[in-house]
């Protein structure tokens, strides 16, 4: 058991959810009080997401060697936002129920993976590059309004790089906790630990419901998270089949709806925290820090929002800061793998560049439509240069 307990590791889970907690949790809550949620019943819900979500990671990265990481699906919650309100909860759990039965339904007939290796390995690169570019970019947008920090994190992860590689992030991260304490950035919160009760509701059916939230939910999350989500584990060199942990996912969803588990996926963004060269040299033991990072989600999903306020504390920009240095190898790597074939760069050019605009359309965000205007330049491209 001591080979899990590796500081790289344990480090990379807590970076992973402590980015998707600071960046995505407060749209969960405010989804939640869209649909009319009353505080104890917000808490199910980031019980029913923690809970749900630690267990995938932990329990589908063991069984596939693979650092598995699983997310809420943050398009969702966002469109949950406008879509809830004069909605009963009853009925909102029955278009969760819904979305997550689409999912599964994907998973088990394997539509998703087929579609999914159609796609070049540049362009699925390429698109991962504009997902993570913003966070890279943060690190030194956040130079501006606390320079002092963000310049000692870039030190200690030029000295780190040369001198202990092995432990960069966290070394990184402990050099930006410790300045921000010792001067007070550090935000103090009142604490009150207690277990968060999960709480059931019983689902109503609606067909306008249905159509109206649980056919959109669906769309966006598979559009605008799993897609990514699987372009990382491919751009990472994991071949793991994309069937069984869609399936899972979905499955998931169907468990914990009646609970506030709205939809369950692939993580991109944190997923891919975990499976940078800086947390293993060895791509065959990263799958621990997803491990992890699944007990870190079942933490916050047992004490619920109890402990997730505990990542307010940290100021933003040294979030912005450690989720952008974790993450520049991740870019490199991407950007290489994309511009690597010299007939595809066009296309993965193309790609990148839609993705990183973050353009949203149709309620559908960015990777989506770059993935699907580069694929169509390239095998215009393609069968231009085989005429």
């Amino acid at each position: 058991m001591l080979k899990y307990f590796s500081l790289p590791h344990i480090s990379a889970g807590f970076v992973s959810i402590l980015v998707g907690y600071s960046s995505a949790a407060a749209i969960v809550f405010q989804a939640a009080a869209a649909g009319g949620a009353s505080p104890e019943e917000i808490g199910s819900w980031m019980w029913a997401l923690g809970i749900g979500l630690g267990l995938n990671c932990i329990l589908l990265s063991l069984w596939f060697k693979t650092p598995i990481v699983t997310a809420w699906s943050t398009p969702g919650a966002a469109l949950l936002v406008t879509s809830l309100p004069g909605i009963p909860m009853a009925e909102a759990i029955g278009a969760f129920l819904f979305c997550s039965a689409l999912i599964t339904l994907c998973g088990i007939t394997g539509w998703f993976e087929k579609i999914m290796q159609i796609v070049p390995q540049s362009l699925a690169s390429a698109m991962l590059g504009g997902v993570l570019l913003r966070f890279g970019l943060d690190t030194f947008i956040a130079m501006q309004s606390e320079f002092t920090l963000v310049f000692l994190m870039l030190c200690a992860y030029v000295l780190g790089k040369l001198f202990l590689p092995r432990y960069l992030i966290p070394l990184t991260f402990l050099v930006g906790i410790l300045y921000a304490f010792g001067i007070d950035l550090m935000t103090s919160i009142p604490m009150h630990l207690s277990l968060t009760p999960p709480i059931f509701v019983f689902p109503q059916f609606n067909i306008t419901t249905l159509i109206g939230i649980g056919i959109p939910l669906f769309m966006v999350t598979m559009a605008s998270q799993n897609v990514p989500g699987l372009a990382v584990l491919r751009a990472h060199g994991y071949k793991t089949p994309a069937s069984p942990l869609i399936t899972w996912t979905g499955i998931t969803g169907l468990v914990l709806a009646p609970f506030g588990g709205f939809a369950f996926n692939l993580a991109a963004i944190t997923a891919a925290i975990c499976m940078g060269h800086v947390v293993d040299p060895d791509p065959t033991k990263r799958y621990r820090a997803a491990i992890w990072a699944g007990v870190f989600y079942i933490l916050l999903g047992l004490f619920g929002g109890t402990v997730a306020s505990l990542f307010t504390i940290f100021p933003k920009e040294l979030v912005m800061s450690i989720a952008g240095l974790a993450l520049l190898g991740t870019i490199a790597n991407s950007l290489k793998t994309a511009m690597d074939e010299e007939q595809e760069r066009e296309a993965a050019i193309l790609t990148f560049a839609m993705t990183a605009s973050g353009v949203t359309l149709l309620g559908i965000g960015a990777p989506f439509w770059a993935l699907l205007f580069g694929m169509a330049l390239h095998f215009t491209m393609r069968r231009r240069h085989t005429a």
